[in-house]
């Protein structure tokens, strides 16, 4: 089976490996029993509806089914992170970081630095953030030749999304009073911070998908890298600018992390399907004669 290709500028790659790691291997046993379970529950489906799915479309039901299961969780653990957040108030544990957070980053402001943070942190606001990331989905795409890092931007999204929703609804926290905030004001809700969830879910699924892509040592570090770094960087912003606590971005990293690891898992876990079959999502069929300059 041919897992990768060799594009116009002559680098070979591999969608099934992240630099020189097999993503389709799974060392721990943790890993080990999530392939089995998936590899048995495929065999069920397939009794169960003969002749009705193709080896092609395994990989994609994996997929769907993974992020499926993982949204619920991921839901729940919003609420969950909700009820903690209402028992931590009761403590009034949150005087004991949100306030002195806040209370430092204020006392570092400037005019300048206030006007640059200000300009950073609307990046990742829904008017810039969306057109950024379609943006990168059609570049991706166009570069893997392939829909998937449609597929995945838009799974992260729609999850982040709603998370965000889910628990803005549910605890209506409100935020930093406009005497310690710097305006643009916002009034909707504070609880979890949504430019914190949505950048490092989306920026850092960027990182990942540009790692796989790519056969360069340097860049698969770099992506992920500078990923994480513009993330951290936007959730900090929106506890320096007053428009947040610190709890709600601290909330915001841990549930993008959580959604991150579930697109992550599903999408290996496609690979890895793909593997067993031959086939798979936008999966090219193989060029006997390109493959065989290749062994030459």
């Amino acid at each position: 089976m041919r897992t990768g290709r060799r594009s116009r500028d002559g680098e070979s790659w591999q969608e099934d490996h992240y630099g020189g790691r097999d993503l389709t291997r799974w060392p721990s046993a943790a890993g080990r029993g999530t392939v089995r379970a998936t590899g048995w529950a495929l065999d069920r489906v397939r009794r169960a509806l003969p002749g009705r799915l193709s080896d092609q479309d395994l990989p994609w039901l994996v997929l769907a089914v993974i992020v499926g299961v993982g949204g619920a969780l991921a839901v729940v653990t919003t609420m969950l992170s909700t009820l903690l957040y209402e028992s931590v108030v009761e403590r009034d544990g949150m005087a004991a970081l949100d306030k002195p957070v806040l209370d430092w980053m204020v006392e570092r402001r400037s005019p300048a630095l206030d006007t640059w943070v200000t300009h950073y942190t609307d990046l990742g606001g829904t008017t810039y953030l969306t057109p950024i990331v379609i943006l990168a989905a059609a570049l991706l795409c166009w570069w893997w030749r392939r829909w998937t890092p449609a597929v995945l931007l838009a799974i992260g999204a729609t999850g982040s999304l709603l998370m965000t929703i889910a628990g803005k609804d549910l605890i209506g926290r409100v935020r930093p009073p406009h005497s310690l905030a710097v305006p643009p004001y916002e009034t909707s809700p504070s609880f979890p911070s949504g430019h914190t969830l949505n950048s490092i879910v989306l920026l850092v699924l960027i990182g990942y998908l540009i790692a796989v892509r790519t056969s360069n040592r340097a860049l698969t570090i770099a992506a992920p890298a500078v990923a994480v770094v513009l993330a951290v960087a936007m959730g900090l912003s929106r506890v320096y600018l007053g428009h947040h606590w610190m709890t709600d971005v601290l909330v915001g990293w841990t549930l993008g992390i959580a959604w991150l690891a579930i697109i992550i898992t599903g999408h290996r876990l496609a690979l890895t399907v793909r593997r067993w079959t031959g086939g798979g999502p936008d999966e090219e069929p193989a060029d006997p004669a390109a493959e065989q300059r290749e062994a030459s």
